[in-house]
């Protein structure tokens, strides 16, 4: 009898250890299923949270894939197939970088997932860290790498600027304007380390000597990327102040008219397969009219250019000399006809969507600067900035055209995910 319960006894003391063993184990079991679960979880809700994103890479990455082989399989070279291959590979290698790394950060991710429950603390504590970094690098890639690398590369990069301005509303005060707009956009190009020229200038009487109003400016800024600065400035500017004849205190409103052209020189347009076909221009010279003493209509300096296709007419009769005036004539019509073309294009590939460009239209009212008030708006973005001053330095304008630029990249990634 006591050795039956004895055993008994000593069949439950050895069952025991075991089932409790069983028990852990299950509980192990269990743990890094949820815990493996849960590292599914958050790698999933990320992917899903920028699916639109992701959508859009897979099917750049397999483009380039498409492309590689294309490239492969042609052996003879230099092709302006095989080029335009070579350029597309060239601009989406980066993307395909940023894929591999973060396939390998996601695989990675999902391998620490089991660690966390390891045994050793020390362990866990690493896989902890490991994790958190994982998480990051994923994250990201999708809210930061990605997009900035699928915004493709400015068409207009390379193109220094033509800036025209003009006085619109307002009378002497509106040309007194034109003068001050001009003046900030020279310190904007020199503190861009671009060199802004005068192609032509039109000053009210007496005033070109003091300083004063202007009856129509058009220069230069030259430089890569100068185009791509100042083109958020084409548009209708109003200025609300007290004019200086000003007897009573009154605020008056006054208007200028800015475009902002793309222009390069004549040996570029090659590069950038954009040519102008002199047997579509129409060449008149004239003498000058206005002020001007002797030399006016005694010479035939003045040049007129009419491109036929288009209509479009360039007067030039800034110089004495007719060949200085035939070349700005030409500057300014090969940049009003790039102008044309790029605006075409932008219309074809957006569809003439609503943007923060409003399809480059110069009628629209785009910014006020209220000198009562001390404080500029520009209106297509709804921001505000205080101290006019800093505004008319550059430095503030900057900060403008920074936050138009990052509007723009982000209605061009809208467009992209819409597709």
């Amino acid at each position: 009898m006591l050795l039956c319960l004895a055993a008994i006894t000593r069949s439950s003391w050895t069952r025991r250890p075991f089932a409790t063993q069983l028990k852990r184990l299950a509980a192990t079991a269990a743990a890094k299923v949820q815990t493996q679960n849960a590292t599914s979880d958050l790698v999933d809700q990320l992917e899903r949270d920028a699916r639109r994103i992701l959508r859009v890479v897979e099917r750049r990455v397999e483009e380039r894939e498409k492309l590689l082989k294309e490239d492969m399989a042609e052996t003879a070279g230099g092709s302006s197939e095989q080029i335009r291959r070579a350029r597309a590979l060239k601009e989406s290698e980066a993307l395909q970088e940023a894929w591999t790394r973060y396939l390998d950060s996601k695989q990675s991710f999902r391998e620490v997932g089991p660690l966390l429950e390891d045994p050793d603390p020390e362990i866990r504590s690493m896989a902890v860290e490991e994790r958190t970094s994982l998480s990051s690098v994923l994250s990201d890639h999708l809210s930061h790498t990605f997009p900035s690398l699928l915004l493709p590369p400015s068409p207009t990069g390379h193109f220094s600027a033509l800036i025209e301005l003009k006085p619109g509303v307002g009378g002497d005060e509106s040309a007194l304007f034109v003068s001050t707009v001009l003046k900030m956009y020279d310190r904007l190009a020199t503190q861009n380390s671009y060199t802004m020229e005068t192609i032509s200038a039109s000053y009210l009487e007496g005033s070109k000597s003091s300083g004063g109003g202007m009856k129509e400016a058009i220069v230069e800024v030259k430089g890569e990327g100068a185009y791509d600065l100042f083109r958020w400035e084409s548009g209708v500017h109003r200025v609300q102040r007290v004019p200086a004849t000003e007897t009573q205190g009154r605020v008056h409103t006054s208007t200028i008219s800015v475009i902002v052209l793309p222009t390069s020189e004549a040996s570029q347009e090659s590069e950038s397969e954009f040519k102008v076909d002199e047997k579509d221009v129409k060449t008149e010279v004239m003498r000058s009219r206005g002020a001007g003493g002797q030399h006016v209509n005694k010479t035939e300096s003045a040049v007129r250019l009419t491109h036929i296709p288009t209509g479009i007419t360039v007067s030039m009769q800034d110089s004495r000399s007719q060949h200085s005036n035939r070349a700005k004539a030409w500057q300014i019509l090969r940049a009003r006809l790039l102008d044309r073309k790029l605006t075409e294009e932008m219309q074809k590939r957006r569809d003439v969507r609503q943007s923060i460009v409003r399809s480059s239209d110069r009628s629209e009212k785009i910014r006020t600067y209220n000198f009562p008030q001390d404080r500029v708006t520009d209106h297509r973005i709804g921001m505000t900035l205080s101290n006019l001053d800093a505004v008319f330095e550059g430095d503030h304008l900057r900060m403008v055209i920074d936050e138009l630029q990052r509007e723009h990249e982000e209605s061009t990634i809208e467009d992209m995910l819409s597709e």
